[in-house]
């Protein structure tokens, strides 16, 4: 998806400077324990699904839009797993950005996984322990946050 015209609008008036956003990001399991990740365009690395929050959206039907969106897969929301603040990110045109994310951890539901935007070069289920050495910082985090504590309970209804 391409810039959301809210921050296309912010950015007419601030130009590269850093805007604070809310985001939401996911940590997508399937039935065999494998995480779902994206290949991101911006930076080359391999990352969590995520995005960020229209004005007046709810946190979790982002997390979910975004699955959709980026990979071609439904997904349902298992319970929240973190609230961080990410460092500055300048981006390749110059814009910098902070956001508030907010981390889902989410059961695969149907779809096969596919790079379904211009966001994405590539979209892959990888065993946790078999993560790619060029997986971004925040999503290292965020899976280990995601999938802290008891596995059995992420699962039960």
């Amino acid at each position: 998806m391409p810039i959301p015209d809210f921050i296309r609008d912010l950015r007419a008036q601030v130009g590269h400077r850093e805007l604070w956003l809310s985001g939401v990001s996911v940590v997508v399991l399937d039935a065999d324990g494998r995480l779902l990740l994206t290949r991101r365009v911006d930076n080359g690395q391999w990352a969590v699904v995520s995005g960020v929050l229209e004005p007046g959206e709810e946190p979790a039907r982002a997390a979910l839009r975004e699955v959709a969106e980026e990979t071609a897969v439904t997904a349902e929301i298992i319970r929240l797993t973190s609230i961080d603040v990410t460092p500055l990110i300048t981006y390749p045109n110059g814009d910098q950005s902070r956001y508030l994310d907010v981390c889902f951890l989410a059961r695969h539901l149907d779809g096969e996984p596919r790079a379904a935007d211009d966001e994405n070069s590539d979209v892959a289920w990888f065993a946790p322990d078999a993560l790619p050495d060029d997986l971004t910082d925040t999503s290292r985090l965020r899976i280990s946050k995601a999938l802290s504590g008891d596995p059995e309970a992420w699962f039960q209804r």
